[in-house]
């Protein structure tokens, strides 16, 4: 089994990641956290100190090196598929699961986190519902291309995976 999981920020893509890995009981990772871990320095440092080009070539390099396992459950970071190839080596090698709860429930979510978040850390509520908004719009066309979509955001472990086991 080989799953990843694309949505954007406060999707809830390492929530259910935590879930179905337990579930499945196959190898969980969080490729954001590998990349921190890998790279020893935050996200938000990566990106001031080494910047965006850096940062998606490590991403699309250590996403290329965890899917040579034979089974797994990848939680990717919001702007994975959108870099390097990655959605079409994604569903090349393994299911492809876009989370994507509806507009408002993301905010929601992201209104409550902004503070662990460097991206939306100094927006107000309007403008990150207006970046959730845009931002949302142009890696659609990526997300679009998973194999399955979670729309509902009232979904459960239950559900969740007869969704990807019978499809």
């Amino acid at each position: 089994m080989k799953i990843f999981l694309l949505g954007f920020m406060g999707a809830g893509k390492s929530y259910w990641g935590k879930q179905l890995a337990d579930h499945w009981n196959v190898p969980y990772y969080d490729l954001d956290e590998v990349i921190v871990e890998n790279e020893e320095m935050a996200i938000s440092d990566i990106f001031a100190t080494k910047g965006e080009d850096y940062f998606r070539e490590k991403e699309s390099m250590l996403l290329r090196e965890l899917s040579r396992q034979e089974n797994f459950l990848i939680s990717c970071g919001g702007g994975t598929p959108c870099f390097q190839d990655n959605m079409d080596f994604m569903n090349d090698k393994g299911t492809t699961v876009w989370i994507n709860p509806p507009l408002e429930t993301m905010v929601e979510r992201l209104t409550r986190k902004k503070h662990k978040r460097p991206l939306i850390q100094d927006l107000d509520d309007q403008d990150l519902a207006d970046f959730v908004e845009k931002k949302l719009a142009e890696r659609r066309p990526f997300y679009e291309q998973s194999r399955h979509i979670i729309s509902s955001d009232n979904i459960t472990l239950d559900t969740f995976t007869k969704n990807i086991e019978h499809a």
